[in-house]
């Protein structure tokens, strides 16, 4: 990661952003400042990402698809950050996935050229804007998903009136009962890839797609099983599709992948019967950051499932750490700590992995100790349990592991890199 803080398109730093000293204005390279973390520079709560790990992951992740043959266009709601998305692409992203017309107009703001929308295109503002882009920008690629002869009769419906020059890359998605989106039955997505074959001037069938990471079960065996007959449906439509001459497009897109099951998706579609050639599109976009709960139990599922993940080495790392004060000790066994709802995600609770106290002898954080754990969060106060020798201090630092990290993104403006020293080399700005 390069040490200039801010793209040449972006609004420089200011102390309006969370987490940016009080007399800050303008600064467009952060790395330049020399702030560091354990010196106090910066104002707390404040979120931060370990740049050591952060390029362990990337070529982590680099490694997984050059060794599988597939291509990765990863969710860019994760972060919204166009410099993580600059990251992912000079790693050879193929595409950057979005999932609403809000984070599309942001891509297409900083120029983002070719855009996965993994997500059905609904209403007449969104699809004018897209079509919009299609006809003056020549070099705009764009896929969305269908899943009914409604959303593609929206489609179409826009295309006649403001004709663009090509027509919407389409593909059909496939769900499952109870699950979002996507139609239920092979026969429902044969009934969608027809209308799209019936407006060539409009859609375009590329391919099949789904989203297999919110199928649970009672064990980790039933989900297993579930998400592979899952995927099952998504070639066996692709195969349906091809057997009708209803694909447009070869190389035939077959996409899914979050970030919990994309080994499976690799098993699932490396060989899905078709006689067209074929591109797996992963859409993982969490392995950049990781976290310290969620994707830390799914990666060890993934090991234990999927061998060749376990021979990748140690995994995916745990970037993101968002540090906060004591500010109180106000019974023996209770420690609050300044950050909430506001700064951390909160479906999985934080976890308090490191402290520093100011000021000390101490270089590096320490490892918290154990018999520290979050019990609550209000918007901006953390409830930690503690032992009653614990070490903590009104005035010391924690650093917490989050989970969830699209939720933990979502509440910075700007998120500061720090090298192994906690001093900052770069920082990044988000646009939710």
């Amino acid at each position: 990661m390069t040490h200039h803080s801010v793209r040449p398109d972006e609004v420089p730093l200011n102390s309006c952003d969370k987490g940016v000293p009080g007399n800050v204005a303008g600064v467009t390279d952060s790395g330049a400042q020399r702030w560091n973390v354990l010196r106090e520079d910066l104002p707390l709560p404040v979120a931060l990402l370990k740049l050591e790990a952060l390029n362990h992951n990337r070529n982590w992740m680099r490694g997984f698809v050059q060794h599988h043959g597939v291509q990765l266009a990863p969710h860019g709601k994760t972060t919204m950050s166009p410099r993580l998305f600059d990251l992912q692409l000079a790693d050879g992203a193929w595409a950057i996935t979005l999932a609403t017309p809000h984070q599309i107009q942001v891509a297409r703001h900083f120029g983002y050229p070719k855009i996965f929308l993994a997500n059905q295109l609904v209403g007449r503002s969104a699809i004018e804007y897209v079509m919009q882009e299609l006809i003056t920008d020549p070099k705009f690629e764009f896929y969305c998903l269908v899943d009914s002869h409604a959303s593609v009769e929206q489609l179409v419906r826009v295309a006649r009136r403001m004709s663009p020059p090509r027509p919407i890359n389409v593909l059909v998605e496939m769900g499952y009962p109870g699950g979002r989106t996507g139609c239920r039955t092979l026969q429902e997505g044969l009934t969608v890839a027809r209308a799209v074959a019936a407006h060539p001037y409009a859609v375009r069938l590329c391919g099949v797609e789904g989203f297999e990471g919110l199928i649970r079960c009672p064990t980790a065996a039933e989900t297993m099983a579930s998400v592979e007959s899952f995927l099952d449906t998504v070639t066996a439509l692709a195969r349906a599709c091809e057997a009708e001459g209803l694909l447009a497009n070869s190389p035939v897109l077959l996409s899914a992948g979050g970030s919990a099951y994309f080994d499976l998706v690799v098993k699932a579609f490396s060989r899905p019967g078709l006689s067209l050639p074929t591109l797996v599109l992963l859409r993982s976009g969490c392995y950049l950051t990781h976290d310290s709960l969620m994707y830390t139990v799914a990666l060890e599922h993934m090991k234990r499932r999927s061998p060749e993940i376990a021979a990748l080495g140690t995994g995916l790392q745990p970037v993101i750490e968002v540090w906060a004060y004591v500010q109180s000790r106000p019974e023996t066994q209770l420690a609050i700590v300044g950050l909430g709802k506001r700064d951390v995600s909160h479906d999985e609770l934080p976890v308090p992995s490191a402290w520093f106290r100011p000021g000390s002898e101490f270089k590096r954080p320490n490892a918290m100790p154990s018999g520290h754990r979050t019990m609550r969060l209000n918007d901006q106060h953390c409830y930690v349990s503690i032992p009653a020798d614990s070490p903590l201090a009104v005035g010391d630092m924690v650093g917490l592991g989050i989970s969830h990290p699209c939720l933990t993104f979502d509440k910075w403006r700007v998120l500061h890199v720090v090298d192994a020293d906690y001093t900052v080399v770069d920082s990044v700005r988000t646009y939710f």
